[in-house]
């Protein structure tokens, strides 16, 4: 019964997850206009205060800002469901490809009907940053932090680490004064412990094993490695996909060629996972032709690690890779939130938040900039499209009660057509 009463919440973060273009911050604007405006599942300020959380976090930010707004209507059975639904379809659709790789070449994936996928997505991050402005930019202070994280950020956008050094940043200096937010109280969460725990246990005994097993070269060593490398990458990353794929490369085409690692596993039959250079491209670039989160690659790169041990392996590849890199997002995201409650009952916190999210619209301007920068300047007929595309899809999430989901097939068509 509990279930059945959110069914059409679930049905919205399937429709969700299966047109979510552009990554964490296109994603954002689209669960602004989806869960905010059109079913008000949450606030503006809540979302805001969500993805400022969840920025401080390392893993999929965009998947855990989805897994809080479960847990806020239905504690953690729901939050549970809701993380499964967002990632099954994009972890589906990139594990097949794994099983299709040598049918699939980089003009396959520039097919015409993503064309205006891109400008898309810019249009829902200038809607999601014009909207967080007007409640999170309110003096003097906010608007100095957001105009230094947007110069940072567009300036350093590859860099990992820039995101949570300017949220820590802002929040430390909203701090400084003291007068502009009184003391509130809330009601104390108790903290469960269990999460934590988990996580760590879980990451460590992974290490643990996948060392033994590279030690004692185990015939069937290989998921234990991939479990563990996965495991590690989705407990480190910050700055979301666009992190994890230069660390994913690191990982798993570079690091096996260095004369290091060959040396350490010379006497060892079976040697450490290996991904070719030209399938990781190909995989990185599917990534950001599908829906859903970037971290699903996952699920590609563990069928391709296993795709000569046979289909049963390479099946058993696509789940621990999307098991393994999303897992250590929904511990750490559903044991902090409650401390992060409890630590709101104090006026600093208040503030901190304040310069939070100031930062967090600095970042979400940045994006905008850096994603339009890309976007075809070469042909004119394309650079008038793309330009009403971005307009366009601001106008119709801004005056219009058009879902997303509409507005992702539009453009879509869109591109077919042109």
């Amino acid at each position: 019964m509990v279930l059945i009463r959110h069914l059409r919440f679930l049905r919205a973060v399937f429709l969700h997850s299966v047109t979510a273009f552009g990554g964490p911050q296109g994603h954002l604007g689209m669960m602004m206009k989806t869960f905010v405006y059109r079913r008000k599942d949450v606030t503006k300020e809540e979302l805001m205060d969500y993805n400022a959380f969840c920025q401080l976090l390392p893993g999929a930010s965009s998947t855990q800002t989805l897994t809080l707004i479960g847990y806020k209507r239905g504690g953690v059975p729901l939050a549970v469901l809701t993380l499964i639904i967002w990632i099954l379809p994009a972890c589906i659709l990139m594990g097949a490809f794994s099983f299709f790789l040598e049918y699939i070449d980089q003009k396959t994936l520039k097919t015409d009907v993503f064309k205006f996928v891109q400008p898309m997505t810019v249009g829902f991050l200038a809607f999601a940053a014009i909207q967080t402005f007007n409640i999170s930019v309110q003096n003097t202070i906010t608007r100095v932090i957001m105009v230094v994280s947007a110069l940072a950020t567009y300036l350093l956008f590859k860099s990992p680490w820039i995101f949570p050094i300017l949220i820590v940043l802002g929040g430390f200096v909203t701090n400084l004064s003291s007068k502009r937010i009184p003391q509130k109280e809330q009601p104390y969460k108790k903290i469960k412990w269990g999460n934590i725990w988990l996580f760590a246990i879980i990451f460590l005994l992974a290490g643990a094993m996948s060392e033994l097993a590279r030690k004692n070269d185990w015939p069937n060593r290989r998921p234990l490695n991939l479990f563990e490398n996965n495991y590690r990458l989705g407990s480190l990353v910050f700055g979301g996909g666009q992190v994890l794929i230069p660390m994913m490369y690191e990982q798993f085409v570079a690091r096996p060629q260095s004369e290091v690692v060959i040396k350490k596993n010379q006497a060892k039959r079976r040697g450490v996972i290996s991904i070719d250079r030209n399938d990781f491209y190909t995989g990185a670039a599917m990534s950001r032709a599908i829906p859903g989160p970037v971290f699903s690659i996952s699920s590609f790169m563990g069928g391709i690690s296993m795709k000569d041990k046979g289909i049963a392996f390479q099946v058993l590849g696509c789940i621990i890779g999307a098991v393994a890199i999303f897992l250590p997002s929904a511990l750490l995201v559903l044991f902090f939130y409650p401390i992060w409650h409890n630590l709101k009952k104090y006026a600093a916190v208040y503030r901190a938040l304040e310069g939070i999210n100031a930062a967090v619209v600095g970042i979400m301007i940045a994006a905008t900039f850096y994603m339009m920068k890309d976007i075809s300047l070469t042909d004119w007929k394309y650079i008038l499209l793309n330009l009403i595309v971005i307009v366009g899809t601001w106008l119709l999430l801004t005056y219009s009660r058009l879902p997303s989901p509409i507005i992702v097939l539009f453009c879509l068509i869109l591109g077919w057509i042109f």
